[in-house]
């Protein structure tokens, strides 16, 4: 009996090697580091001399500069191949923690934002070098198993929250920071063992080259979109309108819990810890239910789940607040592995690079609106007016879904 459960795990995860795994242990490193310091992110940036507002400003920025690389990431990766970008781009997210975790006030932090907008050119390369290492068969469990490896994090909030309450807030987040730093600069070393998946792999592309392309890149996201089934472009809208208002939520949780409910900072670590450790824990099971029932369902049944944690969120108290975030986890891995595989599904290889850079173009955009407004809104109108909206939005969204998305009759590789 024993063997055989052993025999099937093999057979399920017989993708697992390579490119996959240089991936998922690198993400492993980058999200445990990384989710340390964004869990007290908005506090650190009012410590610093900012506000409210101030938060959705260096959103703005961040998004902007984000968005403004999608295409050239996405043409970049589609051309001239994935490792060469991401490898370089890694190394080079790395080295811009140095600047969060030396501010001495908000501005720097918003130069460092700007500089890790333009630095994740890489993105599109990364999810395509991931799909295209994935079989058909496992997109939904291997996209699942992406998540699932960064499950380290569930610990990055508790390691937070203690160097916070033995340091203080400026002290424990810049120690938050440099981690950050080392661990970026190990997974971009660790990125180095990647093989390149896309033929033929042209030559070394200069800066000035990279530049020159940004125009044929943004032509040639339009015009790849423009060759795909009408169905893409739908994926698309639903995906960009949802983003804008999580982004108009995003940074203003914290803000909220602590300033509004009254929820501690070792509290709110623990808050983070649910959240991830819910996330992780529903991952593999989302994925493969994506796998065996499809990608519209699961993606649409994410859509209520975000809409009643968000409302409980709203309410606070202690015990919403927690079922708020366990709700919540799993509805992001149903949504985040049910998009990337319909998505996977819907677009050929050679088309992936730019299709992801034009779907985060235009996610990115939505989102630096979406986190000034929130800003905006949060400082202005009412601290409960953005996140009522991302709990009214889910409505249309899910219709929207369910009428005008269908799964695909043949997958591509």
């Amino acid at each position: 009996m024993g063997k055989g459960v052993l025999d099937r795990l093999r057979e399920e995860f017989s993708f697992v090697g390579g490119n996959v795994f240089v991936l998922l242990v690198s993400w492993a490193l980058m999200n445990f580091a990384g989710h340390m310091p964004e869990t007290y992110y908005s506090l650190y940036v009012l410590e610093l001399g900012g506000t409210a507002f101030t938060v959705g400003v260096i959103s703005l920025a961040y998004m902007a500069a984000l968005a403004s690389v999608q295409f050239l990431g996405g043409y970049l990766a589609d051309s001239y191949g994935r490792k060469r970008l991401i490898v370089t781009m890694t190394f080079a997210l790395a080295a811009s923690y140095l600047l969060y975790a030396l501010a001495p006030t908000w501005k720097l932090i918003l130069a460092g934002a700007v500089l890790q907008g333009l630095f994740l050119v890489y993105q599109p390369a990364l999810w395509a070098i991931l799909a295209d290492s994935l079989p058909p068969g496992k997109r939904g469990l291997g996209f699942a198993l992406a998540h699932v490896v960064t499950a380290t994090s569930i610990a990055s909030p508790i390691v937070a929250g203690y160097l916070v309450e033995r340091m203080g807030l400026l002290p424990g987040m810049r120690i938050a920071y440099l981690a950050t730093v080392v661990a970026y600069a190990a997974a971009a070393a660790l990125r180095l063992r990647l093989r390149e998946t896309l033929k033929p792999d042209a030559g070394r592309l200069s800066v000035l080259e990279s530049v020159r392309s940004y125009p044929r890149a943004f032509r040639e996201g339009f015009t790849a979109i423009r060759a795909l089934p009408k169905p893409v472009l739908t994926l698309t809208t639903i995906y960009v309108v949802n983003y804008y208002f999580l982004c108009m939520c995003g940074q203003y949780y914290v803000i909220y819990a602590t300033k509004v409910l009254g929820v501690g900072e070792a509290f709110w670590a623990l808050l983070s810890a649910a959240w991830l450790a819910s996330m992780y824990a529903s991952s593999m099971p989302s994925g493969k239910l994506v796998d065996v029932v499809g990608r519209v369902g699961p993606l649409i049944a994410s859509m209520p789940m975000t809409a009643a944690a968000t409302w409980m969120f709203i309410r606070g108290g202690n015990v919403m607040l927690l079922s708020s975030f366990i709700i919540d986890g799993v509805a992001v891995s149903l949504y985040s592995n049910a998009f990337s595989a319909l998505q996977t599904d819907l677009v050929p290889t050679e088309y992936r690079g730019r299709v992801i850079g034009f779907t985060n173009f235009f996610a990115y955009v939505a989102g630096a609106f979406g986190g000034l407004a929130g800003g905006y809104f949060y400082e202005h109108v009412s601290p409960k007016l953005p996140f009522t909206l991302l709990m009214l939005v889910q409505v249309p969204l899910a219709v929207s879904s369910a009428v005008l998305l269908k799964e695909p009759e043949v997958r591509e590789d």
